[in-house]
């Protein structure tokens, strides 16, 4: 018992990563959105094997930064007061993380999916820009 007082941190300081640089912005989700969207629409035109392949590819690796863009904003940026003042983020970010998943933009080659996954993005993108006005 008194080692474990004696071992605990005095100062106990939090951030998002290992430098605190305090830089979010949803632009980083839109643009990789945007790329699964330009991939989709490529991929269906193309009767190209290997170049849909490595579309698919491709394709799943924007889908997965677009997920860790959103979740960095979700758990890092967003506090307990936005939350509050916008009860639809908690909906918006799981509805946005699940099109960028496997059962959305990471599953398929839907150019509507990605058209989907932009406009929840969008709809971030609104409430962080208002909360960074406050």
């Amino acid at each position: 018992m008194f080692l474990s007082r004696l071992l605990r941190p005095r100062t106990v300081a939090s951030a998002h990563c290992d430098l605190p640089c305090g830089v979010y912005d949803p632009a980083q989700a839109r643009i990789e959105a945007e790329s699964i969207k330009a991939i989709s629409e490529k991929y269906q035109a193309s009767d190209d094997p290997e170049f849909r392949t490595r579309s698919l590819l491709i394709k799943e690796q924007r889908a997965e930064l677009v997920k860790h863009h959103l979740w960095v904003l979700w758990t890092d940026y967003f506090k307990q007061p936005h939350f509050e003042k916008y009860p639809q983020l908690h909906s918006l970010f799981n509805e946005a993380t699940k099109l960028a998943g496997a059962g959305g933009a990471k599953g398929a080659a839907d150019p509507a999916v990605a058209e989907q996954l932009l406009g929840k993005i969008e709809e971030i993108s609104k409430i962080f820009w208002e909360t960074k006005q406050s």
